[in-house]
């Protein structure tokens, strides 16, 4: 059946109206559900009062949890003195965990990053600064943006005593400086083992820059990280697969 040329006409228009008259409800709930939004904004935060003594020789290692590993790593692969941020496990019970256990949160593990460092380029304090209010938001609790379960929660596995009292403190400090809306919810722990994950989670970020996940929920973190810490802030990003071909 033909349609009046009149009506086809004002369909556009009708389409749009309820278009718009649809999304209002929808709207209103997307702006009250914390989840949806996975680009977290970033906060600046005070440097920590209390930070490693004068660094040794040798290169540091540093152990991270907050959220989806493939945008913590991505982050820290910029900056500078990190001389290799890898993708893994850590804080569960099985012993060598495969990506598919630990997504059902069932193994106690945490997606984790683990940094290998250069203590007289950058410090372990101004590590977790940047943990803090770039990498990840330490007030959420089991989630990050649309990322929910104990496996994205906030967590720092410290590998010496050194490290358990620096970030104790540093929760200290910025809980009482009411830096965030709600006090941060990261656990410490000391490191008992970190697993690598498999080798398709390593640079993620890079090889898949147009994900609309890593689009929406990390390329946002990279540019936080090089609006905030112009200092430390590298383009050349340090990728694991270039580390294993060297």
């Amino acid at each position: 059946m033909s349609t009046p040329r009149s009506t086809l006409s004002l369909q556009p228009l009708a389409r749009f109206a309820l278009a718009v008259l649809l999304a209002l409800p929808v709207a209103g709930i997307l702006a009250q559900t914390p989840l949806v939004h996975a680009a977290e904004p970033a906060t600046a935060i005070p440097a920590p009062v209390v930070d490693a003594t004068v660094p040794g020789d040798g290169l540091g290692t540093a152990v991270v949890a907050g959220g989806c590993f493939w945008g913590v790593q991505a982050v820290f692969a910029h900056v500078k003195g990190v001389t290799l941020a890898l993708s893994g496990y850590a804080g569960g019970t099985t012993v060598n965990p495969r990506y598919t256990e630990v997504t059902t949160g069932t193994t106690g593990h945490a997606e984790s990053v683990r940094l290998t460092f250069d203590p007289k380029a950058i410090s372990y304090g101004k590590i977790l600064q940047i943990y803090f209010s770039v990498a990840h938001n330490p007030t959420q609790l089991n989630y990050q943006g649309p990322d929910v379960g104990t496996q994205y929660r906030s967590a720092i596995f410290t590998t010496s005593a050194e490290q358990q009292r620096i970030a104790e403190a540093y929760i200290a400090q910025l809980d009482n400086a009411k830096v965030f809306k709600t006090p941060i919810v990261t656990e410490v722990s000391a490191l008992q083992a970190f697993y690598p994950a498999e080798d398709y989670h390593q640079d993620y970020a890079f090889l898949h820059p147009t994900s609309s996940y890593i689009v929406w929920n990390d390329l946002p973190k990279v540019e936080h990280l090089k609006r905030m810490f112009k200092d430390i802030y590298r383009d050349t990003p340090v990728l694991v697969k270039a580390k294993n071909a060297s």
